[in-house]
């Protein structure tokens, strides 16, 4: 399993940074695995989101990701259930989450990608993306933090 896990102090609130990643479509300014975002369906605190990913600049197939909010403390991120997602399911299964704890003067976000490549591919795969995945989860990090920033700073 190729797992790759970021953690950065935000300065916001827990919500204020989930609210920011339920929104794929403005999330995905910061997140450019994410891009292009092809449709969004939202109901409460459960996100359906197709997108065309791109790992470590590589293209893969259309992907139908599902989020599911725990308000004030995480979002975990999973493959749609079947019928979709049948050719990324060929290659490998994939989960993602981001968890939320206050600190003093913001919150300390943990972001965890984990890819589970199917063999062979796995013993090319892994190795191969390691680090210009852990490399694009950096930079979407500290991007996100950028963005956050920002808008701390106009309001």
């Amino acid at each position: 399993m190729l797992t790759v896990e970021v953690t950065e102090t935000f300065p916001c609130t827990p919500d204020e940074l989930l609210d920011f990643v339920m929104d794929v479509e403005r999330y995905a300014l910061v997140d450019r695995k994410l891009r292009p975002v092809l449709w969004t369906r939202r109901d409460g605190n459960l996100l359906e989101f197709a997108f065309r990913p791109r790992l470590a600049g590589l293209p893969a197939p259309r992907t139908v990701a599902r989020a599911r909010l725990t308000p004030g403390h995480r979002i975990d991120i999973a493959l749609a259930p079947p019928p979709a997602n049948r050719l990324t399911r060929l290659a490998s299964d994939f989960d993602a989450r981001f968890v939320c704890t206050p600190v003093e003067n913001g919150t300390r976000l943990v972001r965890t990608l984990n890819f589970r490549f199917r063999p062979p591919l796995r013993w090319l795969a892994e190795p191969l993306l390691r680090r210009p995945l852990t490399a694009d989860v950096q930079e979407e990090v500290r991007l996100a933090k950028e963005y956050i920033q920002r808008q701390k700073e106009k309001s």
